[in-house]
């Protein structure tokens, strides 16, 4: 079974190969949540994205569920190699090994599956301020908000029964909070807005949860959606406005969706805010808000006052039976620059990638930007890293044209380094960053690279196969690691899992199989 489905894929790689080819590489992740294909043609003169191979994704999936039924893996990592002379191989093995090819390069292997990294927020002082909301003026409003709609409409909106006080108790259990009373008081009016899949969508653009609802969309956002190393080792959740009012989580078990869009972002009630925020205040999470969450009012209660207030103002549209508020367009977020560093640094930025900037970059401006997150120099290089001694950047991504580390000694905000240099540098100045733990030096000429060993905390690491080898060999690997990369593009899927044994994956189970097609040589 194995062996057919690769043969069919090879006779695919071979039968679209474009004249004077070379070699072909098609690699894959594979499984029942989908299928991601990679790869290219070697041609001479050509580079290999210029050629890339087919993507036989029904090949692949079949291929994938023998792979399960031989050796139970639920998703594989696999390699097929093809040669004009008819010859291929397939190399595939668990997904705790992963091609990077056409996005960062390389190779990802997860050492510690069930680490995650910590959530700033997660740590911060919570809030002590009482609640905003008012269960009978919230009753009130909501009465009164219900009955203008019905004036406008030309009759009253049908909504569902009230949701029972055994049942409120019920969800708050299963939920492990209590609902904020202003919104627990709205669910003994009606539970939620909708009647089969007819909903109402009483909070501006978005439909009232059910109890039962509620319940479920909580259980799948209670905690930040982890999408992998790739993207997670050097990503920021930025700080909504105003500052300190919500935790810095991707996603919280205090945050209680009770509102959906219907396109993977809820309005939700948050009952343990951040220093300056109130408790059953209303934000927006979800799909949209990995990098953070948005804050839309203080409670509830004053939602209702303002979705009042729109409708007081004729702010809306009625259109099939139903009423759009027009709501003023919210700040789009933390503020973020592309390109360059402006004449005048915002004291609200949180996020600034400059591109392609001629010569070395003087950072010494943004020390104007207090709430900096993130800076990443794509393409370009700086001579000095002095002025980030005092600004609380987490993921750092820069190339050195000389200069050293020392600045960023004692850094306690860093977490991420993306470093490339121009000669060799020192990095004992990183033992004493305490909080990093996820560090890219395969651009980087480093003098020691044992010093990697001393790293209090990081758990992740790229390197390219030289630095890896050196660091091997001397036994200097970081203990702390959850996952590694493996940073040469051009690294065949046997390489990675040679490196991968090294770092302690076990690796014996990898299945290979190889053949020979009919052919004329392409």
């Amino acid at each position: 079974m194995v062996e057919r489905a690769a043969r069919r894929i090879a006779e695919e790689i071979v039968a679209s190969a474009p004249a004077g080819w070379t070699r072909a590489i098609l690699t894959s992740t594979a499984g029942r949540g989908g299928v991601s294909v990679s790869g290219g043609y070697s041609v001479p003169g050509r580079p290999l994205w210029r050629s890339p191979v087919p993507s036989p994704f029904a090949e692949l999936g079949n291929l994938a569920e023998a792979l399960r039924k031989v050796r139970g893996w639920e998703r594989t990592s696999l390699e097929i190699e093809c040669r004009p002379s008819g010859e291929y191989g397939l190399v595939a093995t668990t997904d705790a090994i992963t091609s990077l090819r056409g996005r960062d390069g390389g190779f990802q292997a997860v050492l510690d599956t069930g680490y995650r990294l910590p959530q700033p927020g997660g740590e911060h002082e919570g809030g002590t301020a009482a609640p905003e909301g008012d269960p009978e003026l919230a009753v009130a409003r909501f009465r009164e908000y219900l009955r203008r709609r019905a004036a406008i409409l030309g009759r009253p909106e049908q909504l569902p029964p009230p949701a029972s006080a055994a049942a409120l108790d019920e969800a708050e259990r299963r939920i492990g909070r209590p609902l904020p009373a202003d919104l627990r008081a709205l669910y003994m009016i009606a539970d939620g807005d909708g009647i089969g899949y007819e909903q109402r969508y009483l909070f501006g653009r978005h439909a009232w949860l059910a109890l039962e609802d509620m319940v479920a969309v909580h259980a799948g956002q209670r905690e930040p959606v982890w999408y992998g190393w790739e993207l997670a080792w050097n990503s920021v959740v930025f700080d909504p406005a105003p500052p300190g009012t919500v935790r810095r989580c991707g996603g919280h078990p205090a945050w209680l969706p009770f509102g959906t869009g219907e396109d993977g972002n809820y309005l939700a009630v948050d009952v343990s805010p951040a220093r300056n925020g109130r408790p059953g205040q209303v934000i927006c999470i979800g799909r949209d808000y990995d990098d953070g969450p948005a804050l839309v009012a203080d409670s509830v209660t004053s939602l209702l006052g303002h979705y009042l207030e729109l409708l007081k103002q004729g702010a809306y549209e009625e259109h099939d039976d139903h009423i759009s508020l027009l709501e003023p367009a919210r700040g789009s977020g933390p503020s973020r620059i592309i390109g360059e560093i402006p004449d005048e640094i915002p004291p609200t930025l949180q996020a600034i990638h400059i591109n392609d900037a001629v010569g070395p970059v003087d950072l010494t401006p943004l020390i104007a930007g207090p709430n900096l997150r993130l800076l990443h120099l794509n393409r370009c290089s700086t001579a000095d890293l002095a002025p980030l001694r005092t600004l609380p950047v987490e993921s750092l991504r820069v190339t050195l044209d000389g200069g050293d580390l020392t600045p960023l000694e004692g850094h306690r905000d860093l977490t991420s380094l993306g470093l490339g240099t121009t000669g060799p540098v020192d990095i004992a100045p990183l033992r004493a960053v305490p909080n990093l733990r996820g560090l890219d030096l395969s651009r980087a000429d480093v003098r020691d690279l044992t010093v990697l060993a001393d790293l209090p905390d990081l758990r992740y690491l790229s390197l390219t196969a030289r630095q890896w080898t050196v660091l091997l060999d001397e036994g200097k690997a970081p203990p702390t690691l959850a996952a590694a990369r493996l940073a040469d593009d051009d690294a065949p899927l046997d390489e990675a899992l040679a490196w991968s044994a090294r770092l302690g994956l076990d690796t014996s189970d990898a299945l290979r199989t190889t053949g020979t097609l009919e052919s004329d040589g392409g």
